[in-house]
């Protein structure tokens, strides 16, 4: 298969696509299933579970290689407290305790709390799980995926999906991540080496529209 073969496609065929290599895959559907259990509000797997094995199937790598953890958000304002999200991620350790990986639970309304503490600068307040998806270091890791009550598969990827089937890593400029987004493209690079990185832009006036 020609890892390129669905690049540049509508996003309507390409969001088709990833949904039926996720729903192929059983592994992915049990994870799916245990988060659907756990009856988390506005949950999501994000990020690197997606990409990165859309990646693996498209390139015929092993499913979950190179995947460091399976990401989980939800959104949860009525208690902020780190004993309450803590409660959440104990909990989640249980059913996900089969998971070759490990599965990290975040709770997005409390981000704000802890964010600049840990990374150096602030970070908004957000008023749900999608919005946290907005704001990853690159536009290619800005992917969400839940299994609603119907058994349908529920895709968020508010910067399409072409990047991903393009094999580009590509910056996302809402927050200033240049760091961040560095040291994850140089990771995924070794273990992806079909991937084009296109480097962080330092002058606004230089950055691609939109």
């Amino acid at each position: 298969m020609n890892h390129l073969c669905f690049a540049n496609l509508p996003y309507e065929k390409q969001a088709a696509t990833l949904k039926d290599i996720i729903t192929s895959n059983s592994e992915m559907m049990d994870l799916l299933y245990r988060l659907r259990q756990m009856g988390l509000p506005d949950d999501w797997i994000v990020s690197g579970a997606i990409y990165n094995n859309l990646w693996n199937y498209l390139t015929g790598r092993p499913w979950m290689h190179g995947v460091k953890d399976v990401d989980v958000f939800y959104f949860d304002q009525t208690d902020l407290s780190y004993e309450a999200e803590d409660k959440k991620i104990k909990q989640s350790q249980k059913v996900f305790a089969q998971c070759p990986v490990l599965v990290e639970l975040r709770n997005q309304a409390r981000v704000h709390l802890w964010y600049k503490d840990h990374f150096g600068h602030a970070y908004p307040a957000l008023s749900s799980s999608c919005e946290a998806i907005d704001r990853f270091a690159s536009i290619t890791h800005s992917v969400g995926v839940r299994l609603n009550a119907k058994d349908q598969l529920e895709l968020y990827a508010p910067y399409g999906l072409n990047e991903v089937f393009s094999f580009r890593i590509a910056p996302n400029y809402l927050l200033n991540n240049a760091a961040t987004h560095a040291q994850k493209a140089l990771r995924a690079k070794k273990h992806w080496p079909e991937l084009t990185i296109i480097p962080w832009e330092p002058d606004p006036a230089a950055r691609p529209a939109g």
